[in-house]
């Protein structure tokens, strides 16, 4: 199964669905969109399969998306999509695209839905939280 995750290796979430990822036996492409950025057709293409909108992909907190005034209902998706392209830390993260769908994987434990098989169990997430039992049963 090929897997690609749209990483941010400052984030948490991120971090924890790359290890999810990798411990179920994956070999990911991981894109660092932070140094790569994004392209119009890209983030539209992924909004598109994810069902998401520029709205509900816009990361709210942690980024300039209040000074930028995107925070308001009236903002347009073109709007959003432009400060996006400029800004790629706007876009909320990890999205993780499978053979299984694509979709914005928070809370992280969303990514299970989009893997063949789970990674053996226990496994948690970096916080304690239990994912996998010692019976590599899914808790979330």
């Amino acid at each position: 199964m090929d897997i690609v995750i749209h990483h941010n290796p400052d984030c948490g979430t991120s971090r924890n669905v790359l290890a999810i990822i990798e411990a179920a036996g994956y070999a990911p492409t991981v894109i660092e969109y932070l140094k790569t950025g994004w392209t119009r057709p890209q983030l539209l293409a992924l909004f598109a399969a994810a069902g998401l909108t520029p709205r509900m992909a816009l990361r709210e907190t942690k980024s300039p998306a209040a000074e930028l005034g995107l925070l308001d209902d009236g903002v347009s998706s073109e709007r959003l999509l432009d400060a996006m392209l400029q800004h790629p830390i706007l876009v909320n993260r990890p999205i993780v695209c499978t053979s299984r769908g694509v979709r914005l994987c928070r809370p992280s434990e969303m990514v299970l839905d989009l893997l063949e098989h789970l990674p053996p169990g226990p496994l948690s997430k970096e916080d304690g939280s239990p994912l996998i039992d010692a019976q590599g049963r899914r808790v979330i």
